[in-house]
């Protein structure tokens, strides 16, 4: 038997679990290997030929990682039942699925960048195209960078090993089936591991709720503690006000406005550009909805679970005031209070829940990377040979860039709750103006974004670093970045010229976009591309 530093002992029956869901995942990339090389859309999209539930449960998959029961803690050991509405934004999959998910798949783009070339034309088009690229490059090596910081934060908590070995080792194990089978073993990995994943949240959140005296004993001790407005999750502390630790209900109804209605548009959150990928590896449209709105589903119930086991934990802890202290709290009610032999595997499945998102995210960085920076403007005559053996050397490069900057990572929940909805804030609604008007063009849309992200970094970090702005709660930096950056691009949308029309028209045959359309429609019905 190994003694971890924290006391924590893994008998060789645990460590057996853990190396046979390692070489698991290691024999799937072997399995898919020829599938993976024959061509860039089976190295990238498996194909484009799977049934919903594959793809269901790797959106499920994906968005169950290492950092996110670190973030959920945090949100609700901060702010009781009510910090359940921050990963809320799960639910934009319920409108989207219906929506933008059809659209999107109808357009048979491989990315959200491609995409770009088909919606939009000319040169706006291309930077546009050019800049989504670049920085999904970079925001996927960036996730991969605190999805393996949350890896060496446990491996540290539970074996003490330096904080380099814990960011690295899983990671790199994690690559050999990417880098071998491209996504054929990304989605195959991940159905396993979604699966495994599931239950041990699941066995671990109820374990946690027994050890703290089920929920009647939750119940007594919140009371005991003078905290029983923490099992609320409508407590607000006012309708709103500029308190930035407070919960307003203004919070509650942005995070709700912002989930739903934001499922209309494309882009408009973190996760929408993995989901795009799923969304094409679908084999059909119905298929493409129905995995979207079924992975959403599933997350939002995983979010439930967590959310009481973390209140089972809060008064087995009550009062830590460090962040990246009781963020870990989920891993320790598994590892300090499950007996011997099932350490070994709730381990495995973190290790599960880590490898599926790393996969994901090397796979899809890879493919910004390759497909619309490589393919489109460096070798438009590349082979598809060349694209996957390209693939691979992108996938080795984003890998050692997330290593980097993992190391530089400490707390998880700020940066999650910054970089999942507030860094969007500026970009909710062009967004969605980009699915739903014809006029909106791509000057807007580039415009929108530059300006978001500038104006994100200072009024979030930088003003109230300088002490030029005070700390505002989340729901007033969420409205004031929306109105912000509409001063940009609503007046860019007027100066400019709209989209060429015969462009319009292609694109609105092909992907038959809901919303304000009635001049594109108009024509394609005159040139018979549809039916009046």
């Amino acid at each position: 038997m190994q003694e971890a530093a924290t006391g924590i002992v893994f008998t060789p029956l645990d460590w057996v679990w853990t190396i046979m869901l390692i070489l698991l995942m290691i024999v799937c990339g072997v399995i898919f290997y020829r599938l993976g090389k024959r061509s860039e859309s089976d190295f990238f999209l498996a194909g484009r030929g799977l049934p919903w539930w594959l793809p269901a449960t790797s959106v499920y998959a994906t968005h169950t990682a290492t950092d996110t029961p670190m973030w959920i803690t945090g949100a609700i050991y901060q702010c009781g039942a009510r910090g359940i509405w921050y990963p809320f934004f799960a639910a934009w999959t319920a409108i989207s699925a219906f929506v933008s998910t059809r659209i999107f798949r109808r357009s048979l783009a491989m990315s959200q960048a491609e995409w770009q070339n088909l919606r939009y034309s000319g040169l706006g088009a291309e930077l546009l195209r050019g800049w989504l690229a670049g920085w999904q490059t970079f925001m996927n090596m960036f996730v991969l960078a605190w999805v393996s910081a949350a890896m060496g934060k446990i491996c540290v908590y539970l074996f003490g090993w330096p904080n380099w070995l814990g960011v690295v080792l899983f990671t790199s194990v994690c690559a050999v089936y990417v880098l071998v089978a491209g996504y054929w073993g990304v989605i195959m990995a991940d159905f396993q591991q979604g699966v495994i994943s599931f239950l041990v949240i699941t066995l671990v959140s109820c374990w946690g709720v027994y050890v703290a005296g089920g929920p009647l004993g939750i119940v007594s001790k919140l009371a005991d503690l003078g905290e029983s407005w923490r099992m609320n999750p409508f407590h607000f502390d006012g309708f709103w006000g500029l308190d930035s630790g407070s919960f307003y209900a203004m919070d509650f109804i942005t995070l709700l406005i912002m989930s739903t209605v934001g499922g209309l548009g494309m882009g408009n959150f973190i996760d929408w550009y993995p989901e795009a990928q799923r969304i094409q590896s679908a084999k059909s449209v119905r298929d493409a909805s129905y995995s979207i709105w079924a992975g959403g589903f599933v997350s939002l119930i995983r979010n439930s679970i967590w959310a009481v086991a973390i209140l089972a934990f809060f008064v087995l802890y009550p009062n830590i005031q460090s962040e990246a202290e009781y963020e870990m709290g989920w891993f320790r009610l598994g590892f300090e209070y499950l007996p011997a032999g099932l350490i070994g595997i709730f381990f495995a499945g973190i290790i599960a829940i880590h490898l599926s998102t790393v996969s994901t995210h090397l796979n899809l960085g890879s493919l910004y990377a390759t497909r619309d920076l490589y393919h489109h403007y460096i070798n438009p005559e590349a082979t598809q040979e060349q694209l996957v053996k390209v693939g691979r050397w992108n996938t080795l490069f984003l890998l050692i860039g997330s290593f980097v900057l993992g190391l530089t990572m400490q707390s998880i929940t700020s940066w999650l709750i910054f970089a999942l909805w507030l860094q969007a804030a500026g970009i909710w609604i062009p967004s969605i103006l980009q699915v739903v008007w014809w006029r909106f063009n791509s000057w807007a849309y580039l415009s929108s974004w530059i300006a978001n992200l500038v104006m994100s970094w200072l009024v979030v970090w930088v003003l109230p670093e300088l002490g030029l702005l005070p700390d505002l709660p989340n729901w007033v930096n969420f409205w004031l970045l929306a109105g912000l950056v509409a001063l940009v691009y609503i007046p860019v949308t007027f100066m400019t010229k709209p989209d060429d029309r015969d462009h319009l028209v292609r694109y609105y045959a092909m992907a038959r976009p809901l919303g304000f359309w009635r001049p594109v429609h108009e024509d394609a019905v005159k040139k018979g591309l549809i039916g009046s």
